[in-house]
């Protein structure tokens, strides 16, 4: 048994995400753990709100909120959309959280200790009519990269350029629009990254097996133009992990917070304090601390690609810069963007299907099935309605959900609610069990090398092979001739349906439970002998008819959609 540590990127607290913030990090976390989990391995899955920051005090200002009860009520609504997802988070924590201030504080120590901190005296935008220094995402403008006119203040999300607010061409506040704005100084505290650039690209380079996509980012981050920068860790905001030395302050620092990027992925640290004092498990440090039992950890991250730059760099130098024995991420697996009918998605501007809405619509395996067969792995990718309704109906109700429907359906007309005897295997039913072991090795490799379209294509050709041999064995037919024969290939039609939820569960989990419990099959264990995993269900074991598993999306439902999103939220 080996145990995986998995993390997604946190998502913001301002607001509900859409599907695009979804496929690029939570969903494709929760297929890992689940399908890990299912292959009997040790897994914690972490996962928190992102709850500090420029986007944290805007959305409360706009809800007209403190914002420490704006974070915890958002911090509610999304636990229960990631609950409507499905998704397995063995904790959902905070990054607000106490574990993750006195975390945070303390790798400020140690870097500081560790001659990785300076401090810099530097100006930076102050907004005379807000009364205040403009930080980050309090402020927008002209990309000086790639002329994107709404780039923020600490990165551009057209082209993922790190900015520094001074950089933007033509700045305005985000707060009032103000842009008579003009240069103040300010002290802030950097991180040395440039110290640690050698020792960054050299771990960097261990990992030969990462996606293109997670080094080509990162070596572009370290030797583009003059290098590896060192980065500010410390911001002029009220919300915050207040900066400290450890419990002690940090003369000259005082009334400033880090920035959201430092103490961020920190959290994933912090959450597992924070599940083992939720009484949800024992012994955190034996998940994050080499000294403590995590040498024999596989950690794996799941990002979008505008979170890379931190996860490769930033964290990795706040790990690696403390000396202390933490863990290391083992494998990065990030995601490129998925647009929306022709344009981008986006949280702060309000385009695309939000997480709330996609389920009002539809259950939630509808969504993840799509998703997850569509993710955005080697290119950007684009959702559009008439590619949703096409692979639901051809993948989700026409192969897998007709096939349930028409052997329990048959099998009640002909033989009632228990498995038939009789009959044996002949060379058509051994040919399927070898093309069945043959499909699920290539689904199994391919989920363990995290190659999430290349698994769902593969699954779902393992259930294009019990359709196949449903239409070629006939059954309805045999049954007029040899009934028995016919017995042994609907036995084997109800007992493809049980293997089917157990390979599924990971993409589908609600439909395979609906499968799993209309076979009344107790085991769930995932295959390891296929031709005797294919007789588990026996003669006389009960079953029932399940409910339709998923339903055929109608042209007039799409172009309603199609209408009803067309606009901002």
């Amino acid at each position: 048994m080996a145990r995986h540590l998995i993390t997604s990127a946190i998502p913001y607290i301002n607001g509900i995400k859409h599907l695009g913030n979804l496929v690029g990090s939570q969903l494709p976390a929760d297929l890992y753990a689940r399908y890990q989990r299912a292959r009997g391995h040790e897994v914690l899955f972490l996962c928190a709100t992102d709850e500090h920051g420029t986007p944290a005090e805007l959305a409360a200002a706009k809800a007209g909120k403190p914002v420490a009860d704006y974070c915890a009520e958002m911090h509610d609504v999304q636990a229960k959309l990631a609950e409507g997802f499905r998704l397995s988070f063995d904790h959902f924590g905070r990054s607000s959280s106490p574990q993750n201030h006195r975390l945070t504080q303390a790798f400020a120590k140690a870097l500081d200790e560790a001659g990785l901190i300076r401090e810099v005296s530097e100006t930076q935008m102050y907004s005379p009519e807000d009364g205040r220094f403009l930080p980050d995402r309090y402020i927008e403008g002209t990309c000086p990269n790639c002329g994107f006119e709404s780039a923020r203040g600490d990165q551009c999300d057209n082209c993922t350029k790190q900015l520094d607010p001074v950089d933007l061409i033509d700045p305005r506040s985000t707060i009032s629009g103000a842009t008579n704005l003009e240069m103040r100084e300010t002290k802030h505290l950097f991180l040395r990254q440039s110290a640690m650039k050698d020792e960054l690209e050299a771990w960097i380079d261990t990992k030969a097996d990462w996606p293109v996509l997670t080094t080509s980012i990162a070596k572009k981050w370290l030797n583009d133009g003059d290098g590896l920068q060192d980065r500010g860790i410390t911001r002029d905001l009220d919300w915050g992990v207040p900066v400290q030395r450890g419990d002690e302050p940090w003369p000259g620092m005082e009334g400033k917070v880090f920035y959201v990027w430092f103490d961020a992925p920190i959290e994933y640290i912090a959450c597992a304090q924070e599940w083992e004092e939720a009484g949800k498990g024992s012994d955190w440090a034996r998940w994050w601390r080499t000294d403590a039992g995590a040498d024999d950890v596989r950690y794996t991250q799941f990002m979008g690609k505008d979170n890379v730059p931190f996860h490769t760099l930033s964290f990795p130098a706040t790990i690696l810069g403390s000396g202390e024995p933490w863990k290391l991420v083992d494998y990065i697996k990030s995601f490129n963007y998925l647009n929306y009918e022709g344009g981008q998605f986006s949280t702060s501007r309000g385009r695309g299907v939000f997480m709330d809405q996609a389920l009002d619509i539809l259950p939630s395996d509808y969504w993840r099935w799509w998703l997850l067969s569509h993710a955005p792995e080697s290119n950007d990718a684009e959702f559009t309605w008439e590619n949703f309704q096409s692979s639901v109906n051809k993948d989700l109700a026409d192969v897998l959900g007709n096939f349930a429907s028409r052997v329990t359906k048959f099998c009640r007309s002909k033989f009632g609610e228990d498995v038939p005897a009789g009959g044996t295997f002949g060379d058509r039913e051994r040919q399927l069990v070898a093309d069945l072991s043959t499909k699920i090795g290539e689904y199994e490799a391919h989920m363990e090398a995290i190659e999430v379209r290349k698994a769902a294509a593969a699954l779902r050709a393992a259930w294009v092979l019990g359709n196949e041999y449903l239409q070629e064995a006939a059954p309805w037919s045999t049954f007029k001739e040899d009934p028995e024969t016919a017995a042994m290939q609907i036995r084997l039609g109800l007992n493809l349906i049980r293997l089917y939820a157990v390979i599924s569960s990971p993409f589908i989990p609600d439909a395979s439970a609906q499968l799993l419990e209309a076979m009344k099959a107790g085991d769930a264990n995932w295959p390891s002998e296929l031709d005797a995993d294919l007789q588990k269900l026996g003669a006389g074991h009960a079953f029932t008819v399940p409910d339709v598993t998923f339903r055929k999306i109608a042209d007039a439902e799409r172009e309603d959609w199609q209408a009803r999103f067309a606009g901002t939220r």
